[in-house]
Formats: structure tokens, sequence, C-alpha cells
């Protein structure tokens, strides 16, 4: 376990793990991996180029326009005015890749730091549900055409913000989020097994991986959505890139295998984009848009 609880999933430790693994999402809906082979080296210049990126004039910044909403430039608004994200919606594409690089005027060292880290770390997202869904008895094999999105995220906290919040309770629309946080500045917090939110420090070195409500619908109910928020802690920029292993390109439905008499069907099918539709016009965003999914009994 980490200082807030939040349990440690070492990867060259499977299938030792399983459990373990199976337990965090049940019961957390996160957890912080270690042994994740994304070189430190790969992490310290991603971080950089993003900072670059982020410190962009609002007219560059703006030009990152995406395929669905709210996957590209976020500017700071009513609800989250300390904070502001780009983004590109398939990091899996090297099209997409190259639009959201293009959009940016990114030198060629960006684009390779880019590109490098966008195939680690959706190898990385593949082979964590990859174990997830072995964990809970099934193939592995569920995610091959998955959408990964990618999004980079800034809080600009100053000494009026501090003890508010940089970004309000959520849980993620996606399945599953791999989060390379600022290792210098703190603020996450997540909702713990008894509802109370806990601090997640920094842990340099390391990834957190928090699911969202595909994962609950895909799951017919077993791995938790964990809400989380951001709180400003110190006047000071926080940088976090987050990868998001979204859901499949047709409807988000939970296998056979986790379908039974005592665990009988809980959410209809859908799609991912018209959930993340749901969600918006609903604003619907901490985990609560899911029980229109649901099947009444």
């Amino acid at each position: 376990m980490g200082k807030s609880g939040v349990p440690i999933i070492d990867l060259h430790e499977f299938p030792g793990q399983y459990e373990k693994l199976r337990r965090a999402c049940v019961e957390w809906g996160c957890f912080r991996i270690v042994n994740h082979n994304i070189s430190l080296a790969l992490m310290a210049d991603m971080k950089r180029v993003v900072r670059s990126l982020l410190e962009l004039p609002f007219d560059v910044k703006k030009r990152n326009i995406d395929v669905i909403a709210r996957s590209g430039y976020m500017a700071p608004s009513k609800v989250n005015p300390l904070y502001e994200a780009l983004g590109l919606y398939d990091m899996r594409s090297s099209q997409a890749v190259e639009t959201f690089c293009f959009q940016l005027d990114a030198s060629p060292y960006q684009r390779e730091v880019i590109e490098m880290y966008a195939k680690a770390i959706h190898g990385a997202a593949m082979d964590i549900a990859r174990k997830l869904a072995e964990s809970m008895g099934l193939n592995g094999d569920f995610f091959e055409s998955w959408i990964s999105q990618f999004r980079i995220n800034k809080y600009s906290f100053t000494p009026e913000t501090i003890g508010s919040s940089g970004v309000q309770i959520h849980t993620d629309s996606g399945f599953l989020t791999i989060l390379l946080d600022d290792e210098n500045v703190g603020g996450l917090e997540v909702m713990d097994p008894s509802g109370v939110f806990v601090a997640v420090d920094p842990s340099p070195g390391t990834l957190l991986v928090n699911l969202g409500d595909v994962a609950t619908a895909w799951s017919n109910g077993r791995l938790r959505n964990v809400q989380h928020r951001v709180q400003c802690k110190e006047a000071t920029i926080r940088v976090s890139i987050a990868s998001f292993l979204v859901g499949p390109k047709d409807e988000v439905e939970a296998p056979p295998e986790l379908v039974d008499s005592e665990h009988p069907r809980l959410f209809v099918p859908f799609t991912y984009e018209d959930y993340r539709k749901l969600r918006l016009t609903t604003k619907l965003e901490a985990g609560e848009a899911l029980e229109l999914k649901r099947i009444l009994s």
C-alpha cells in the first residue's frame, strides 16, 4: 500500500499479483503500478514537452480541435477556472498524433517524444487491461481495437486559490486511465472504499491507474469507477499527463461470462460517444449518468 492506502501493483510480479489487482479494482477502483517498463528518461522528456506545449499562446492552443466534444483544447471555464488541457482522441493512430503535433507547431523533437510516449503508454494500457480481464477469469483479448485518448492537464494555482478545487469531483467516463502525475505538486484525491477522499501524493517513476464508468458497465457492476478530484495545495503550476483506454468502437456490453442467474445484466448496451454526450448534456460527471443506462428490474 502507498501512504494513502492506494494499492501498489508490481507488473513484474505476475501471475502472483492477479488477486491483488482484482481486489484493487473491485474495492478501490485505482492503484499505482511499478516496474511498468516505460523508461524514466522518456517520462522526463514527455513532461518537458508537455510543459512547453501548455505554455503556447492561446491562439495556438485553440487550434487543437478534435473529433468529439472535450477531446481537444479545453480553456479555463466557470466550472473549472484553474484548469486547461490539450488532447487527442485516438493516440493509437499515427495520423491523429500527426494532426495533434501539426495543430500545435510541434518541433521534430517534440513530435518524436510524443510518438514514443503514445506508443509506450498505449502498450501499458493494453497490458494492464489484459491482466485485469485475466484476474477475473477471462481471456484478455477484449481490448485490441479499443480507442485510446490522450490529455495533458495544467492547473494554474495562485495564493488566492489554495484550498479550492482545481477540478470538480468526477469519475472518468472510459475504461481505465493511466496518469503520469506531477512529481513535485500534489493535490489529487480519490475516494477510498469507505467513501472518504484521501490524498494521493506524487510518487516519482510510478504511474497511477484508475477505472471509469465503462469499466463498471463492462464488468457488469463488479469494478469500481472511482470518484476523484484535484485540490489546490500550493500556489504553483501543476501539470499531469492522462492517457485513457476509453472503450470499444462499437457498444459497451458485459461479456457473457460475467452474466448469470446470480449476476443478471445490469446495463443496456451503449456506445462510448453516446455516453460521453449523455454526461455532457446531463452534467452528471461523477458516475451518476451510468444509472441512466441501468436496466430497470
